[in-house]
């Protein structure tokens, strides 16, 4: 299964993704009541009205959240609205990618905003973010999320729309996009435009959302066969189009997911074994995706280590330094290629074995293929005195019957 979040045009906001994903089926209900008993964890704000509702939108229908709030601040340090948020989750009884989302997302934008500021992430006050809509916008995701099982599913976004012209915020006027969302898009993987009016279109926590929730970003809409759709509605009325988030919901027509890779390879035939091995280690904690070694003849009959790095355009840089510091090489090839890769999903569960609870990554695909984490295998192995062959046998048969 895959999720689209097309925000392209409208943009991106909490509130937006959270309307979204209750016309696309979330229990409403549970989100209201879950919300309300947030309010408890923040002192000085009380809900006073929380529904949603339909509405149109230039000829659209979609959701839309009405939230009436009563507060007796206007300032609050982020790590309050931080403490709420876990607090809310653990209480809710959410599940442990609803706790890591929720908190992410909020130290997503604690972090933005002790950049921008150049004070420490304890020491930071939110102003627009101190309401306890930020609250409301993350915990009424996070439920949202997990009463639609969409943590176990493939999510991708389209290039993100930002709008233009200024804002005006607590310390003034600033072009548009604000100093905080530019930090939190910053090295992500998604692709932020400009347009298409001049009004601020994506906010820093619906930003903040969507980079804790998104794999990929992809230009155009991905390929699957739609089971459901979305429409989360924003406050703002445009009269150039719809202020609207569009969730598609459904199954990946792709068997085969296709990517560009560079790959890089050296020839080395004066370096050791312990060199070597020292090498792959430090390249597969650097961000290869996989790294090979062949034994090769080269010029008058050397014997040769061919060493192959395979790895996304942007760690070549850094692979290459890497490389050239660790074995002294002289040369290094650069090539880019295409590979096809199965598409797969890493997911956790609780196992317990001799009277101890671990918690163990795998790997499956639609294809059936099911890979424990060698490290989580490796550790559990060792503190249970097993050998990694009964112990990633005795893993592999718990996590099936819990499935099962």
């Amino acid at each position: 299964m895959v999720l689209f979040i097309d925000c392209q045009v409208a943009g991106i906001s909490g509130d937006m993704i959270l309307s979204s994903l209750v016309d696309l089926g979330a229990n409403k209900s549970k989100i209201i009541d879950g919300v309300k008993e947030s309010a408890n964890f923040l002192s000085g704000s009380t809900i006073k009205k929380l529904d949603f509702i339909k509405v149109q939108k230039n000829g659209k229908s979609a959701t839309q959240l009405v939230l009436e709030i009563e507060e007796d601040t206007h300032e609050r340090k982020g790590i309050e609205i931080k403490n709420c948020i876990q607090s809310s989750s653990e209480k809710l009884g959410l599940s442990k990618s609803a706790k890591d989302f929720a908190e992410n997302s909020i130290n997503t934008l604690i972090n933005a905003e002790s950049i921008v500021h150049g004070e420490p992430e304890s020491s930071v006050h939110f102003h627009e973010a101190s309401s306890i809509d930020t609250v409301v916008d993350i915990i009424g995701t996070a439920i949202a999320l997990d009463d639609l099982n969409l943590f176990d599913e493939e999510i991708s976004c389209s290039y993100v729309a930002m709008g233009g012209g200024t804002v005006s915020f607590s310390h003034g006027t600033a072009s548009n996009p604000a100093y905080a969302i530019t930090e939190i898009f910053k090295k992500s993987n998604i692709i932020v435009t400009g347009g298409p009016v001049n009004e601020e279109l994506t906010t820093p926590t619906g930003a903040s959302i969507l980079v804790n929730l998104v794999s990929s970003c992809k230009e155009f809409f991905v390929d699957m066969s739609i089971d459901s759709v979305g429409y989360g509605s924003g406050t703002k009325n445009f009269d150039e189009f719809a202020n609207v988030l569009k969730l598609v919901q459904g199954k990946s027509y792709q068997t085969l997911v296709k990517e560009t890779i560079q790959i890089l390879e050296t020839n080395l035939d004066d370096v050791s074994g312990e060199v070597i091995a020292n090498t792959i280690e430090k390249l597969m904690e650097n961000g290869a995706k996989d790294v090979t070694v062949t034994n090769a003849i080269t010029k008058k009959g050397r014997p040769s280590q061919l060493i192959s790095i395979i790895c996304d355009s942007e760690k070549t840089n850094l692979l290459l330094k890497l490389l050239i510091n660790e074995t002294k090489t002289l040369g290094v090839r650069i090539r880019t290629s295409q590979r096809y890769v199965v598409p797969r999903k890493i997911l956790e569960s609780e196992v317990n074995l001799e009277n101890q609870i671990f918690l163990v990554h795998y790997k499956v695909s639609d294809s059936e293929h099911f890979k424990l984490e060698f490290e989580d295998v490796k550790s559990i192995s060792n503190q249970l005195k097993l050998s990694f062959n009964k112990t990633e046998e005795l893993l592999k048969e718990q996590i099936k019957k819990k499935n099962d």
